[in-house]
């Protein structure tokens, strides 16, 4: 017998509720050692004695050969004296601090999904079954450590076939919390929007009132979709009218990946983030031909698609419909319904019926949204499957709350090295949201156990987001210039530190001088930052209406390009203008009135989609940008149009007067819209790029980030990408938070946690 040593281990990360465990007491009876293994309240602590030999591939393994869902941060290993006891077990959780990582909603796993469709099994059709490696996680659990009394099946007693699975370490059930069956666990109802049962069952129920073209308010694992046949273009145009919604795309749901070829292209890495254990809606390329119904994304050149998250999606849609949209449960600007009362005062006007069941969703968490840039994701919104998995920060600081902007709000709380962002909260425009965002700093505080020594958050005065930051009492409140918070968000994701040149380019940001910017180049880092460069001040008609209304931008730029000539060109969208407005936005134009000064890039791009005549008005955020880089990717490459860049007060300024001309002119002598679309695009990007060469030059810094809505926008982003490593530029681009507003709370709250304990000050520069 070899020298006897026993070991402890501490195992910090996603390991509460993904099998670990079991997983170690079986790898513990494999290498012959005994001791236990338990939860704690920062993960999982195990003892194990035995032979020296036999401990060192055990503890080799942990990493190696770890559960599917488990995510290790951090294994700490200490010895200790042998006590000589017999055999290896599994204690109940231990009490104390909580720290565990809590694990996001993950899918069905391949051996629950074949007991769902095996006759034989005693699962068969039970649209709740799950084991260790799949299942709700996040949206059921009310505190932690991870056991079935903090989850919402605590009310489910299970039944002694499920007992018995539950207590045995050899079952992959082993301590699954929301382990259940038939004989016990939650049950499906199907009820009319008045509230009455569908008599039947309710799975085939369901299935029938769809094949009619009804429309189903369907209970998910983090709120309510809303699903209708997406080949039933009747039943998808009265989902657009009863939801208020409508051009933005619908979501669809397939059965299986090999659905999505009827439809879309799809890659091999898009088919590898479709099939994940995450589930998120993938943006895919549409085919020419193909039987969705035209409602389903109209003017646009993509479908957003996913696959079934829950075995009541799989149920729904195996061998019964090719896709269902499947969109959030909510009316236009609300966050998605989760509680079933509220599902159903909410959704009676949209819904024919309700697919419901009593199990309770703590959480709501909606869909999280993606498409691929150069091989890796770029997320729209991260939320279900995703949340809420953390992000490594450069350094340890202190527990900051981050409250976000406005629009795609996400919070952010900070622990140790580590940032945790909420599920997508919505856009924080009403009550209902700030409520919603409300219930996530709750949740997000409980399950972490961290109290916020400081609170960061936008520098708007009139946002939500701000005046809920103020009325935290007893906490220091930072204020976080908006495009600041996009530089940091990206340095932090990547691990930077140093100042780093900033390419921001979204649609608003309150500026420092009290303009709204969008089109920056900042030179900075966490603890401050020089605006070394920007868009040319031009004038916003009507201020937040030239947002909804492309066209009051297109005229901005065209009276810089003109003067009061423009109207003289013959461009369509300029016929819709009648004369008296005309002369008024000309006033407002020559005058300033109620024409604040904007540098915005997403204003640019709206200017250019209503000259090219894609699109003069918009029903939904971003839509001129997203049709314009639709039309966009079917033209030719071709010579960039001119642009101005000149010095002025301190920065690189650059006006885009001659790009309008140039592309107006040509326009108007006949030029292809789709190419002048690829070139407009080409050019903007051509520009920053020579932005970040003069900024260079002055500074020597050699290291680029590229973040704001804008960059979700693949023409654009690739192009800058390219341009800027042709020049040797270190260049750094977001992939595990969005480029959007739903990433800046990671800027925030980092900002914040480098900040001045005593003073909250950081440096910045106009």
């Amino acid at each position: 017998m070899g020298l006897i040593k026993r070991i402890r281990i501490e195992i910090e990360g996603i390991v509460q509720g993904v099998g670990f465990r079991p997983f170690i007491y079986r790898l513990a009876d494999r290498h012959r050692l005994r001791g236990w293994v338990r939860n704690t309240g920062r993960g999982v602590l195990v003892e194990a004695e035995g032979e020296s030999a036999d401990l060192e591939p055990f503890l080799a393994a942990i990493s190696s050969e770890a559960p599917p869902l488990a995510v290790i941060t951090a294994l700490r290993c200490m010895e200790l004296s042998p006590t000589g006891e017999a055999g290896f077990a599994i204690l109940a959780s231990g009490d104390g601090e909580s720290r565990a990582m809590v694990s996001p909603d993950c899918d069905v796993c391949p051996d629950c999904l074949a007991e769902l469709f095996d006759p034989t099994d005693r699962r068969y059709r039970y649209p709740f079954i799950n084991c260790t490696n799949c299942g709700p996680r996040y949206s059921i659990i009310t505190g932690t450590p991870y056991d079935r009394p903090l989850t919402t099946m605590a009310s489910f007693a299970m039944c002694s076939a499920c007992r018995a699975e539950y207590e045995n370490p050899a079952s992959r059930r082993f301590h699954a919390q929301p382990n259940a069956c038939p004989a016990c666990g939650p049950r499906l109802r199907l009820t009319t929007a008045a509230g009455d049962d569908v008599a039947g069952d309710p799975l085939d129920g369901a299935i029938r009132l769809l094949r009619e073209g009804r429309i189903l308010a369907v209970k998910g694992v983090g709120g309510y979709h809303l699903a209708v046949d997406a080949g039933n273009e009747e039943g998808v145009r009265e989902l657009r009218r009863r939801k208020q919604r409508d051009e933005k795309p619908f979501a669809l749901m397939v059965p299986h990946l090999a659905a999505i070829a009827d439809f879309a292209l799809v890659d091999e890495t898009e088919a590898r983030l479709l099939s994940g254990t995450e589930r998120p809606i993938v943006i895919l390329r549409k085919k020419e031909a193909n039987a969705i119904a035209p409602s389903v994304a109209p003017a646009n050149g993509y479908f957003g698609v996913m696959l079934p998250s829950t075995p009541l999606h799989h149920l729904l849609l195996r061998e019964t419909f090719d896709a269902l949209v499947m969109t959030s449960g909510n009316v236009t600007d609300e966050p998605i319904a989760f509680r079933d009362e509220e599902a159903r005062n909410r959704l009676a006007g949209i819904a024919d019926a309700f697919l419901s069941h009593d199990r309770e969703i703590h959480t709501r968490v909606d869909d999280s949204v993606l498409r691929l840039f150069q091989g890796n994701p770029l997320f729209l919104r991260r939320s279900r499957g995703y949340v809420p998995r953390g992000v490594l920060l450069p350094a340890s600081q202190k527990s900051v709350l981050a409250v976000g902007a406005e629009l795609k709000a996400a919070v952010c709380l900070t622990r140790g090295n580590q940032a945790f962002l909420s599920q997508h909260i919505g856009d924080l425009q009403n009550a209902a949201t700030l409520v919603s965002m409300d219930e996530s700093v709750a949740h997000l505080q409980r399950l972490l156990d961290v109290q916020p020594e400081m609170v960061a958050h936008d520098l708007h005065p009139d946002y939500l987001s701000t005046a809920y930051a103020g009325g935290i009492a007893d906490l220091p409140a930072l204020a976080v210039q908006h495009h600041h918070a996009h530089l940091a968000a990206c340095m932090a994701e990547n691990g930077l530190e140093g100042e780093t040149v900033g390419v921001i380019f979204d649609g608003t940001g309150y500026g420092l001088d009290g303009a709204i910017w969008g089109g920056e180049f900042l030179l900075g880092d966490y603890r401050g930052f020089r605006r070394v460069g920007q868009f040319r001040y031009v004038p916003l008609p009507g201020g937040d209406a030239a947002v909804r209304e492309p066209y009051r931008m297109a005229i901005s730029w065209l009276h810089r390009a003109y003067g009061a000539t423009l109207f003289a060109l013959p461009l369509p969208f300029l016929a819709d203008v009648g004369e008296t407005e005309r002369g008024i936005l000309l006033r407002m134009l020559e005058r300033g009135i109620n024409s604040p000064p904007t540098s915005s890039c997403g204003r640019l791009f709206d200017a250019a989609a209503a000259i090219l005549g894609v699109r003069s008005r918009i029903s939904y955020e971003g839509q001129a940008a997203i049709e314009l880089e639709a039309l966009a990717e079917a033209g030719a490459a071709g010579e960039p149009f001119p642009f101005a860049l000149s010095y002025e007060d301190d920065r690189q300024v650059l006006d885009f007067a001659p790009l309008f001309k140039a592309m107006t002119d040509e326009l108007l002598a006949g030029g292809c819209r789709a190419g002048l679309a690829r070139r407009f695009h080409a050019t903007v990007a051509l520009a920053a790029a020579s932005v970040c060469d003069e900024v260079r030059k002055n500074s020597g810094v050699n290291r680029v980030a590229l973040s704001g809505g804008v960059f979700q926008n693949r023409l654009l982003i690739e192009e800058m990408v390219m341009l800027l490593r042709v020049r040797g530029f270190e260049v750094h681009t977001h992939r595990l938070v969005p480029p959007n507003d739903g990433g800046i709370a990671l800027g925030q709250a980092v900002i914040a946690g480098w900040s001045n304990v005593g003073n909250n000050l950081i440096s910045i520069q106009d």
